[in-house]
């Protein structure tokens, strides 16, 4: 049976339950804001005795919570600044993401908006890790609460009414009064508890991942970031689809260039399709005329007349068995299905004694986004495909690396200094230790909620300006 087919009847039957369980618990669920809120008692002891058994360890580790913190908010407003940045200024950027700045992640995203970077996401996965977060958030806060002495009155869950009453929320009540009475230090560290849950949650995920790829994954073939390609000036085009030209400007060759088969020449060499142009159009970047583009050559190369590349190293001493003009059968894997591609090896634009297909290989990148990235899948060989030993374990994979991905996601958007996150009341706190004064944090909270949220309109407008 088709699990899309399986995972959207989970999703109806999910919702029935809800709608089911909200009607016949009505008198308990009541109303606050967008939020319909069902309360409980369910973890509260367990909250109460926790906190209180490990106060001391707590309030140790709350320093590490609250620099935690710090560091996340300050990390999301950088994650922000390069967000207004992009939507501003990328426009390309935006159309090929397609998404809108400001959406909830909910089950199918990727399917439906067709991120192939993405892997997919089921209901399924949505499911199971929103209750690994939103649980483990709010019991932090409850115990960190605990510790400095501050009741849970009681725990609960919320709906979204205006999505079906599917987008759930955890949450804990705790004495607000007492809270109030509690030092700054005190409260930062329970408002900033849920926080370091998540980022402790992504850990986990991180350390879980590593070691069950490990295990149930292996090599199957080599993974090219690119189609080989030449940066060099505009006015170096001497020949465009058979017409001879001098020291052109873009426009010049703009109005020559058909569609699709456009042949360019710069000397001897034969370049085709345009990945790229600089802002002031003078560089331009160009495809070679290579087998792999001639072949539209796409997917994981897994096997080249029959002998597997398994790995960098291997691709390379397998096709160094080959000279210029011999033809090849060279095969790749999309998708658990196998393409096969019939190419005659061209000499190496920089090296003529060897044979090439015309794909290039990135080094590390750079930036601190790609060298986070890269600490995360650093258990994988660079350019490496991997396939799980047994096809289920797919699933666990790309359950876990949701995971991670979302608890860290989480962990930075409620630090952001906003009045209807953790991160705002935080930043009142702040300002209110730096200042002393309670109408300077609550001026200054005002204006950066007020700010960040004129921001978002901002972004939000560009988006659609720019889609359209």
């Amino acid at each position: 049976m088709n699990f899309m087919l399986l995972d959207i009847a989970l999703l109806i039957l999910f919702l029935v339950f809800i709608l089911i369980f909200l009607y016949v618990r009505r008198k308990r669920v009541k109303k606050e804001g967008v939020l319909l809120l069902y309360g409980t008692k369910w973890g509260v002891n367990s909250i109460k005795k926790f906190g209180e058994k490990h106060r001391k360890f707590l309030k140790r580790i709350s320093h590490v919570s609250i620099w935690l913190g710090y560091a996340l908010m300050a990390g999301m407003l950088y994650l922000f600044g390069k967000l207004l940045w992009i939507y501003l200024f990328n426009a390309d950027a935006v159309r090929a993401i397609k998404v809108p700045p400001i959406m909830p992640l909910i089950p199918y995203l990727p399917q439906i908006f067709k991120l192939s970077f993405l892997p997919p996401f089921y209901f399924t996965y949505w499911i199971i890790i929103l209750a690994v977060i939103a649980i483990t958030h709010e019991y932090f806060h409850g115990i960190f609460a605990a510790a400095n002495g501050i009741k849970t009155k009681k725990t609960g869950f919320g709906f979204f009414p205006f999505f079906l009453p599917i987008f759930l929320a955890a949450f804990v009540e705790l004495d607000e009064k007492v809270m109030q009475k509690k030092s700054a230090f005190a409260q930062k560290a329970v408002l900033s508890a849920g926080t370091f849950a998540n980022i402790l949650t992504a850990l986990a995920g991180v350390l879980l991942l590593w070691g069950f790829f490990a295990a149930a994954f292996a090599p199957a073939g080599v993974v090219y970031d690119d189609y080989a390609y030449s940066i060099t000036e505009v006015s170096e085009i001497t020949m465009l689809n058979g017409i001879a030209l001098a020291s052109p400007a873009y426009k010049d060759i703009e109005s020559i260039m058909k569609e699709e088969g456009n042949v360019f020449s710069i000397g001897e060499e034969t370049f085709t399709k345009v990945r790229g142009l600089s802002k002031d159009k003078e560089l331009i970047a160009l495809y070679y005329d290579s087998p792999a583009v001639k072949n539209e050559l796409y997917g994981p190369i897994i096997s080249i007349n029959g002998e597997q590349t398994r790995s960098l190293d291997e691709f390379t001493n397998v096709i160094e068995q080959y000279s210029a003009g011999e033809e090849i059968s060279l095969v790749t894997k999309v998708d658990g299905t196998e393409f096969m591609y019939t190419l005659v090896l061209q000499e190496s634009p920089e090296n003529p004694e060897k044979a090439w297909i015309g794909i290039v290989f990135y080094g590390e990148q750079k930036g601190f986004i790609a060298k986070f990235s890269g600490f995360f899948s650093s258990y994988k060989e660079p350019h490496v495909y991997y396939e799980p030993k047994v096809e289920w374990f797919q699933f666990i994979y790309d359950l876990l690396w949701w995971l991670i991905l979302i608890s860290f996601s989480v962990a930075l958007v409620n630090m952001l200094p906003m009045g209807i996150f953790d991160g705002g009341r935080f930043f009142y706190l702040t300002i209110l230790q730096i200042t002393g004064s309670k109408k300077k944090s609550e001026k200054s909270f005002k204006w950066v909620t007020n700010f960040l949220l004129g921001l978002v309109v901002l972004i939000m407008i560009f988006w659609v300006v720019q889609i359209l």
